[in-house]
């Protein structure tokens, strides 16, 4: 991984931070995904206490997968240093699970149902690259992008 791509991370706008993140994860809470979301809960990698963010949660194959459209996200990082080990949230549902981080060569199969399914929502923090972009360009992007596989603990 490139220093680039290790310490990529875009920052969401006052908007995002402030109205679509909270509504989306209040949604969530009461046991309204919105295509798919959930509240991904981790404890922080400083503080141990728990963080909560809404992620959205992409299956494929029978498989679930989160993928940080940012980049190196601070979700990220307390799932990286917890091992892996979150849970996710949906209404009063929590769902323990481990996260499983992706080598690049392996998000091209994520990459291109995740942006087909959230485009709209996540687009422009893929440089131009869409679900129709080639191998290369996914390829490119990949190492921007953390993905995890999830699995029962």
């Amino acid at each position: 991984m490139t220093k680039n791509a290790a310490t990529h991370y875009q920052r969401p706008g006052w908007f995002t931070r402030n109205v679509m993140n909270k509504a989306v994860a209040w949604l969530t809470r009461q046991g309204v995904s919105v295509w798919g979301s959930r509240v991904l809960e981790v404890p922080g990698r400083r503080s141990g206490l728990p963080r909560q963010v809404p992620v959205n949660l992409l299956t494929v194959a029978g498989v679930d997968y989160l993928v940080a459209p940012r980049g190196n996200a601070e979700w990220v990082r307390n799932v990286r240093a917890t091992e892996g080990r979150l849970d996710l949230l949906l209404g009063r549902s929590r769902e323990h699970r481990v996260a499983t981080e992706l080598a690049d060569d392996e998000k091209l199969d994520i990459l291109r149902p995740y942006l087909r399914r959230w485009k709209a929502e996540v687009g422009v923090f893929f440089d131009g690259v869409d679900a129709d972009s080639s191998d290369a360009e996914l390829q490119r992007i990949a190492p921007r992008h953390p993905a995890f596989r999830l699995s029962m603990p």
